[in-house]
């Protein structure tokens, strides 16, 4: 039985993190996200990231933090959002961009934990994302070819684990973070609680311990990106 690092700050759990480094952030807007750490990498000031996620954050909150700040090289995500300055980034050629189908966008994560190099896909055929890439015909209908993708780190965010690593999501926040927890060469979970061995039922667990290499506790604003209530 190994335990797992726990980080006792957020700025040593990503105190390994250097410039130009590809990351995949876990969330989807901004339900499920690793907060605290991506508040370390703003303070941490790395450059140059290529950052995998389904989204951007929102202007004031999330990812949206890193891209005021700069930080971000690349995006490969699925939708621009609600983000204005992701938007202007854009437009103005400041920021590189990889747009992808959000189904597929999944699959290249679980692909590339899977270990899985590329796969064929209909999504995107004859549309401008299948422009200049290799397609090929499976029983008369025309498949277009992904890429995996994997990342030097992935930055999760879960409910519970305990202390060998092993992780719980809630409901929707398991959205991306299960896939990029097996993609990621090394995998820091923020999550809300760690408890002992043997307190979390086995099968109960989302992502095992194998796949994940530091754990670290935080407390989570947990903001909803448009609340709507009823009149």
């Amino acid at each position: 039985m190994r335990m797992k690092k726990i980080f006792t700050s957020f700025e040593e759990a990503v105190q390994d993190i250097k410039d130009g480094m590809t990351l995949m952030v876990g969330g989807f807007g901004l339900v499920g996200i690793p907060e605290n750490l991506i508040k370390a990498l703003c303070e941490k000031n790395v450059k140059d990231l290529t950052v995998i996620s389904n989204n951007c954050g929102v202007d004031d909150w999330g990812l949206g933090l890193l891209l005021q700040n700069k930080q971000i090289k690349k995006m490969i995500s699925s939708y621009v959002g609600e983000n204005k300055e992701f938007e202007r980034q854009v437009l103005s050629g400041e920021l590189e961009v990889q747009l992808t189908p959000q189904g597929s966008l999944a699959e290249k994560i679980r692909a590339g934990g899977a270990g899985i190099p590329a796969f064929y896909t209909p999504a995107g055929v004859g549309t401008p994302i299948a422009e200049g890439r290799e397609t090929r015909k499976f029983n008369g209908k025309e498949y277009l070819l992904e890429e995996s993708l994997t990342a030097d780190f992935s930055l999760i965010k879960a409910w519970k684990a305990d202390k060998m690593g092993n992780v719980i999501y809630r409901k929707t926040a398991q959205n991306f973070n299960p896939i990029m927890a097996a993609a990621g060469k090394i995998t820091i979970a923020e999550v809300e609680e760690i408890v002992e061995v043997g307190e979390i039922d086995p099968d109960h667990i989302h992502t095992p311990s194998i796949y994940v290499q530091g754990l670290i506790i935080g407390k989570h604003e947990k903001r909803i990106e448009r609340l709507t209530v009823q009149a």
